[in-house]
């Protein structure tokens, strides 16, 4: 009873049409809480002529020369290895780990699981969710410090794709033994609709992805030569189908989660072919995804929901399903193809001289397909991935040398007809994004990322945070000031509203309050929408960026506050101006916090004068009005990817007093400016 009392009292804060779809959606539930699985008595003849085809043999047979959209023929380990050095070892390595059921999930480091596997388990935790209906199972399970996406993310099976690698590259039948024997175990252990790995329609939504591309890569194995596997095998995906169809997260304001239903819908849909019911889900899913990327990607090719990480899973959400069109002979709207180029163009441009994305919102590193052996944060793969298959020049020069996600997608082959090792990597230049709030610096090797944008998702929050006006700062390619990422999610609530927190971001924060107060302490992906920011400049040229803005967070206090930051990138100096000013009246408590990067080490020279050192370079840190803020060296915390945390250091600006302006410099040693507080004072407001 008091599962569904919290859901009620959730449910007064979704808007009449969000009310009346789940409604809609709860109907369904009463048939599956009666007559479990649908496919309940069906037989191999039967389920065959589904589509069209008068046995499993012939079906499988069929399926299996559909075309795939990504690389499933056998990999030569010699041109691999050329293009991703050292690419066979990663792949055979991480494929014995997975074979002894050794994984790494969300921060756990390695653990050891055996048969059976806890499909139902946080094994981080120590929690198992009870094998019950779906809709009877409390994922949130408050005051437990469980995650439900440990459950989840073992069943999506990502984990034992370098197992199909290695298959690919060996065609040792153990692999194919090993898949076949874990989905077995998988199916045996959560029926249609029971248990926490049916919670939500994203989830056999993301099992789809893994379980297609096994299908493709072990077909003409001899392991899955075998009539029972193949029929259970085909029936789970299509009772996959079903579910997602019946429960796909369609509720008005859409983010992530109806995404992935509906891409996963044209994935099994396209994956059948042949048959009524395969054709009107792939039909479905491709009209939800083309009417939601114009909702849930702007016109500059950006994600509403105010997280990097999640930019990066929608766009392979969108991705995936419209190669799989193509690769199939379908069509593809032009709309969609320029919105994506402009996905692809965005994504170039945040990402980092090191490859990393900015810690934006939200990241739990969720991906549709990772083939690579690329840190979780790192983006760099991805723009070629998205774009090629919309690029003008099919057979334009590419230099994609180690990009391990584009070769096992489209293939060594491929890869050979366009690769020049001679081009230069790309490099990000100065843009603003005016309508989602984003603007990027960048000159050879300096990259700042500024976000003054509204709270994502269309103004609830979602994966976004209180973090507007903060910035992240990479000069002369060492990564200088950070953001703190977002940790963990329902593991621990308040650790879930610190890292979203205004205090967690480098923005000033006042009197203690947030720039969107937090709805209530049950509401993980909730805000208020209270803070409007306003761009008051952008200036770019060949010497200097120029940024302005400000935001209304504060006015809601008794004695309103509006915040202005300026930051000026000297670009042929490699130099930072931050400056900061509040236009206020009263006594005020303001604290702005400057975090680094874990990598940095920072040394007091004097009072206004600090050392940054990393990686064997020097930076100076210089701030104005020394007497008129307590500066303190503060240790925190930064996650650069779901459920991992490690040590960095911040200095924390406070004062308690009438309000007084900051500005903060950050350059390279061997660009000190001849007079330190006169080129300060260029930044003031």
């Amino acid at each position: 009873m008091g599962l569904w009392i919290d859901r009620l009292s959730r449910a007064c804060s979704r808007s009449p049409l969000e009310i009346s779809k789940r409604v809609y959606r709860e109907l369904y539930t009463i048939r599956d809480r009666i007559f479990s699985s649908p496919l309940e008595g069906i037989n191999e003849t039967e389920f065959s002529k589904i589509f069209n085809e008068k046995d499993i043999k012939n079906l499988y047979s069929k399926i299996s020369r559909r075309p795939y959209p990504a690389y499933t023929d056998k990999m030569n380990s010699s041109k691999l290895d050329f293009f991703c050095p050292n690419e066979t070892n990663r792949v055979f390595g991480l494929a014995e780990q997975s074979l002894s059921l050794s994984v790494d999930l969300l921060g756990s480091g390695p653990v050891d699981l055996e048969f059976p596997i806890p499909w139902h388990a946080d094994f981080k935790a120590k929690y198992t969710w009870p094998n019950k209906f779906f809709r009877d199972i409390d994922i949130l399970n408050r005051g437990f410090p469980s995650d439900v996406k440990v459950p989840w993310e073992l069943s999506r099976l990502q984990w034992a794709i370098p197992i199909g690698q290695a298959y690919s590259l060996s065609n040792d039948e153990k692999y194919a033994f090993f898949i076949k024997k874990i989905i077995i175990d998988w199916i045996e252990n959560n029926p249609y609709a029971i248990g926490v790995n049916w919670a939500v329609a994203m989830e056999p939504a993301m099992r789809v992805f893994s379980w297609t591309w096994f299908f493709h890569i072990f077909k003409n194995s001899e392991a899955w030569n075998d009539i029972n596997f193949k029929f259970l095998f085909l029936r789970s995906i299509y009772e996959h189908g079903i579910f997602i169809e019946r429960y796909i997260e369609d509720y008005g304001v859409n983010g992530n989660h109806c995404v992935a239903d509906a891409a996963a819908l044209v994935f099994i849909g396209l994956f059948f072919g042949n048959g009524k019911i395969s054709e009107r889900w792939s039909t479905l899913g491709w009209e939800v995804l083309s009417t939601e990327i114009s909702k849930q990607i702007n016109q500059e090719g950006i994600n509403f929901e105010g997280s990097i990480a999640y930019h990066r899973f929608v766009s392979e959400l969108f991705f995936w399903p419209a190669k799989y069109r193509l690769d199939v002979g379908l069509h593809v709207e032009e709309s969609f193809s320029r919105h994506f180029l402009k996905v692809a163009s965005f994504s170039q441009n945040y990402t980092k001289p090191n490859g990393l994305a900015p810690l934006l919102g939200d990241g739990d590193d969720g991906r549709v397909l990772p083939f690579g052996g690329q840190s979780l944060n790192n983006h760099a793969y991805l723009s070629d991935l998205i774009q090629s298959p919309w690029e003008s020049n099919k057979q334009a020069n590419k230099n994609i040398f180690g990009n391990t996600e584009y070769l096992w997608t489209y293939g060594s082959e491929i890869i050979e007809t366009n690769f020049d090792s001679k081009l230069e990597n790309f490099k990000a230049t100065s843009v603003g994004y005016k309508n989602a709030g984003y603007f990027i610096m960048a000159s050879e090797d300096d990259h700042v990322f500024i976000d003054n944008a509204p709270v994502g998702y269309a103004g609830r929050g979602g994966h976004g945070h209180n973090d507007c006006l903060s910035f992240e700062a990479v000069i002369q390619g060492s990564p200088i000031v950070t953001d703190s990422g977002s940790f963990v999610y329902t593991a621990d609530y308040l650790k879930r509203d610190e890292f979203r927190g205004t205090y967690a971001h480098n923005t000033p924060f006042i009197d203690g309050k947030e720039q969107n107060s937090f709805i209530s302490e049950k509401e993980l992906f909730s805000l208020k929408y209270e803070t409007k920011p306003i761009l008051h400049t952008w200036q770019t040229s060949e010497e200097k960026d120029i940024f302005c803005g400000s935001h209304s967070g504060y006015e809601l206090l008794d004695e309103p506050v509006i915040p202005y930051r300026k930051i000026i990138l000297e670009k042929t100096h490699h130099r930072l101006l931050i400056n900061d000013k509040f236009l206020g009246e009263g006594i005020h408590s303001v604290i702005i916090p400057y975090r680094f990067d874990p990598a940095c080490s920072l040394t007091e020279i004097n009072v206004g004068h600090w050392l940054i050192e990393i990686n064997n370079n020097e930076f100076d840190f210089v701030y104005t009005n020394p007497m008129s803020w307590n500066v303190r060296e503060l240790f925190g915390h930064v996650s650069e990817s779901y459920g991992v945390i490690q040590e960095n250091i911040l200095l924390e600006f406070s004062r308690n007093d009438t309000l007084e302006a900051l500005t903060v410099g950050i350059y390279p040693r061997s660009s000190r400016p001849e007079n330190i507080e006169s080129w300060l004072r260029t930044a003031i407001l």
